[in-house]
């Protein structure tokens, strides 16, 4: 082999050394082709921000669903408020009005009772008098004439003692068996006293007309004082002392009263009511107070003020609890044992006094001292109180 084909075989040492330099730069070449390029991380960051801007839509949309959605629900749950409180209101207004009706009912009630007891009332009170009036007048005024006759007679057998002042033996022992002497001067007593019964019996009979005022109905003046006083005759048997039980004092502090617009036989039945309660009262007191025992009383004051009548009915009974007080108006409510009282007495009296003649019922108690009644009615009406038919 020439020099010339080792030459060409066996490269020179330059290019040994540009081979040598030249690997590294291929290797780094190799190496920057490996990762990626600027435009490439700028086109996978935009497929990142489509990525995120479609996700970012798709969450707007359905955000917008949401609110839609919770848009259907508020207004769907306004919706059922308002129809809740619709009918709310509509169950209100109609628990409001079976109130009213039940009210309606109970006064209903209390009307059909009270007419059954004024109509029992009356005709017993026209049978009485109808029954005890024509035998009691016959009686009465024929003790007039029997005592005219009798002192007649009297005069007649003195006569005869002053003209046969020895009498026969037969004359002299009947005189003795009859005891001619006491007989002269009991005959009298007798006779005033049979006429005092009669008057009694009369005064009764009156009272009780005067109470009940059959031939008084209407609306009218009335002494109120006279009402009272008939009520109380017609109590009299209440008041008297019975076994334990002493007689009940009565006081009267009545004040100089004009005749009154009302309905009479009215009044004198809440007369008659407050009094009956007056009566159980102190007389309940009675028996449960330690001695020494309260005496039992009960006063009656009348007082006039402006345009206003007042009649206070005060007894020192066993009064009345403070949780009771409220309720003692209401129909059928009764602080008596079962089988004494029915609770219609003051509910009856309240609605004669305030819805009949304009008026007030009033109560006033202490428990163990004693309760206070006050009626409060105008002298004179605005307009005549339409009663209703029923408590006719």
């Amino acid at each position: 082999m020439d020099i010339a084909q080792k030459l060409v075989a066996v490269p020179s040492v330059a290019s040994a050394q540009n081979c040598i330099s030249a690997t590294p730069l291929r290797s780094v070449e190799c190496q920057e082709s490996s990762e990626p390029t600027s435009a490439q991380r700028l086109a996978a960051l935009e497929k990142e921000n489509r990525i995120l801007r479609k996700k970012l839509e798709r969450s707007e949309r359905d955000r917008q669903i949401l609110e839609a959605n919770m848009d259907r629900s508020e207004n769907l749950m306004r919706n059922v408020i308002a129809e809740l409180e619709a009918s709310r209101a509509s169950l209100a207004r109609r628990g409001e009005e079976l109130e009213q009706t039940l009210s309606q009912l109970q006064q209903a009630q209390v009307q059909l009772i009270e007419a059954e007891k004024m109509s029992a009332l009356g005709t017993l009170v026209a049978g009485i008098a109808h029954e005890i009036n024509n035998p009691v007048g016959f009686v009465h005024g024929n003790v007039n004439y029997t005592q005219t006759y009798v002192r007649e007679l009297l005069r007649v057998i003195a006569a005869y003692q002053d003209a046969y002042p020895i009498p026969t033996l037969g004359i002299q022992a009947l005189l003795e068996e009859i005891d001619l002497e006491f007989l002269q001067q009991d005959v009298a007593k007798v006779l005033q006293s049979m006429q005092m019964g009669t008057k009694r019996i009369s005064d009764i009979v009156r009272s009780l007309r005067t109470f009940s005022r059959l031939d008084e109905a209407d609306f009218k003046d009335a002494d109120l004082h006279e009402g009272l006083e008939s009520t109380l005759m017609i109590l009299q048997h209440r008041l008297k002392a019975c076994g334990d039980l002493p007689e009940i004092e009565i006081v009267k502090d009545f004040e100089p009263l004009p005749l009154v617009e009302c309905y009479p036989g009215k009044l004198n039945q809440v007369f008659m009511n407050l009094l009956a309660n007056a009566i159980d009262a102190v007389q309940e007191r009675y028996r449960q107070a330690a001695e020494p025992k309260p005496a039992p009383k009960i006063t009656l004051k009348t007082r006039q003020t402006g345009d206003s009548v007042a009649i206070h009915v005060i007894d020192n009974g066993i009064g009345i609890a403070e949780g009771d007080r409220p309720r003692l108006f209401n129909p059928f409510f009764t602080t008596k044992p079962v089988g004494q009282g029915v609770g219609l007495g003051l509910s009856i009296s309240y609605q004669i006094v305030a819805d009949q003649h304009h008026g007030q019922l009033l109560c006033r108690s202490k428990l163990n001292e004693g309760t206070e009644f006050i009626i409060q009615i105008p002298r004179r009406q605005s307009r005549p109180a339409a009663a209703s038919p029923l408590g006719q």
